[in-house]
């Protein structure tokens, strides 16, 4: 199994639950992390410098007459990510060498070119290849993949219970189109997978080949459920991908019992949590706070969350109070914009006074505060990006970090199937082109060219640098750059 999911600060999750699947069936695995062999790994967040801001202005600039260049950066950026490493390849060479049954491979979109030279090498000894990752689940994506060499198939499903039984009818030569959501090099495709349920049955993650020796902390990563309780926002991604499709849960106590195992396994007490949404099911954060304390003494743990509108959404100042008390030290959310009218086009679910209201709380409860936002959302103006820059200004004081973006079109969202229905424009966005290997549209906004609305969004980026030019919160310096 080669996981070119390359992280700096903890193992992948996805490749261990799939190890353990493996070893559980009593396959014998060889994980090849490419961290362990000094391959550099993805870059995180960091405290930023002026060179770090001057790069997000020219990243996220509408100013006509340097599109052209910033459209030739992004390009050479997208290169760059995307880029063969010799170490990978020969680490890779290496183990075909001792002939093994079959080879797993997870990757991202931006791994298209290593997944075809491992195939390539794959092909010239006969050894077949299956390839995973979130977003295969999508026809398009999948489609564009499946033709690369030495590929017996791309999987585009959980495949946490399934996988030992379809390496072990892949070896034996038998028909693994049978297996639901699996996309045959021909391009035929049974079914799509259902997501997959009673999360308690599945596998405990296996990270014991990962190095961790190479981590400046150990941090074990997990998951206490899939997919989000709201499953709206028209932008998102995460929900249509093979593993977020529809919210499930598991127990908090199957949760707290595996971070007592995997506190023991690995000699360490700091946690990440990957939900898209940890307060999806409230009681899941209140229990993990309330009962962690029992199950790995002195344990702190980090999460992402949304500040939705119900009513109980496990983020009360009590609750928020409570979690850090808990071991909690960092929240991260989506707050995307500081516009009302910006948020009800999306579908975020969310309310300007509920964000401010959050982010004021978990400050003064001691959590490190981290956010996402972005700009070019077809319809944002000049109001909205001022609605944002003052937001911003406001909250200053109480924000460690803001990863701030440009919308991303991404293929099979709720956004993107309107745009495309309306002919590849919805208001001023006209998309140029698809990319389906990268699951996303290139196009142009001429809206975000006006120069107030330029002028309102460089005083939100000034707010932004100054926010992520400061050291973090002390108390979660272990987890710096996470979520």
């Amino acid at each position: 199994m080669v996981d070119l999911n390359n992280f700096a600060s903890f193992p992948t999750l996805a490749i261990g639950l799939l190890v353990a699947a493996l070893r559980n069936r009593g396959h014998q695995v060889q994980l090849i992390s490419p961290l362990a062999h000094d391959v550099p790994a993805t870059a995180r967040e960091r405290r930023e410098t002026w060179f770090d801001h001057a790069q997000r202005r020219i990243h996220l600039s509408d100013w006509q007459p340097v599109l052209s260049v910033r459209d030739a950066l992004r390009r050479m950026r997208s290169w760059r990510n995307e880029l063969l490493h010799p170490v990978v390849l020969r680490e890779v060479a290496q183990a075909i060498e001792a002939r093994p049954d079959a080879i797993l491979l997870s990757a991202y979109l931006q791994h298209f070119n290593t997944v075809r030279e491992i195939g390539r090498l794959a092909a010239a000894r006969g050894i077949p290849v299956l390839l995973g990752g979130p977003m295969f689940n999508v026809a398009d994506v999948a489609e564009a993949w499946r033709g690369l060499p030495g590929l017996a198939g791309v999987v585009g499903a959980e495949a946490d219970r399934d996988l030992p039984e379809m390496v072990e009818t892949l070896c034996s030569g038998g028909d693994i189109g049978r297996f639901a959501g699996l996309t045959l090099p021909d391009g035929s495709r049974r079914t799509t997978a259902a997501p997959l349920r009673q999360l308690d049955a599945t596998p405990m993650a296996d990270f014991t080949d990962f190095p961790w020796d190479r981590y400046p902390v150990r941090i074990v990563p997990l998951m206490t459920g899939r997919g989000c309780q709201w499953d709206k926002c028209l932008f998102c991604s995460d929900v249509i991908s093979a593993s977020g499709r529809t919210f499930r849960t598991r127990s908090v106590e199957n949760v707290l019992l595996e971070m007592q195992e995997q506190a023991r396994r690995h000699a360490t007490t700091n946690f990440l949590f990957l939900d898209l949404k940890l307060n999806s099911y409230p009681d899941m954060i209140r229990g993990i706070a309330d009962g962690l304390g029992r199950y790995v003494r002195g344990a702190e743990w980090i999460g992402t969350v949304h500040v939705d509108q119900r009513q109980d959404n496990g983020l009360s100042r009590q609750d928020l109070f409570a979690a850090v008390a808990g071991g909690m030290r960092r929240v991260s959310f989506g707050l995307e914009t500081g516009s009302q009218r910006l948020l009800d086009l999306m579908q975020k679910g969310a309310s300007v006074e509920r964000n401010s209201e959050f982010i004021r709380d978990a400050h003064a409860a001691g959590l490190s505060v981290r956010c996402t936002m972005f700009k070019g959302f077809p319809g944002e103006t000049a109001a909205d990006m001022e609605a944002t820059a003052r937001f911003l200004e406001a909250h200053s004081r109480y924000l460690d970090r803001v990863r701030f973006n440009d919308f991303s079109l991404q293929h099979d969202t709720p956004i993107f199937r309107k745009v495309m229905e309306k002919g590849g424009a919805l208001g001023a966005l006209v998309v140029r082109r698809t990319e389906d290997r990268r699951a996303r549209a290139e196009y142009r906004n001429p809206d975000a060219g006006d120069r107030s609305y330029r002028r309102a969004k460089a005083r939100a980026l000034a707010v932004v640098h100054e926010i992520n030019r400061r050291p973090l919160r002390d108390t979660a310096r272990q987890f710096d750059g996470l979520m």
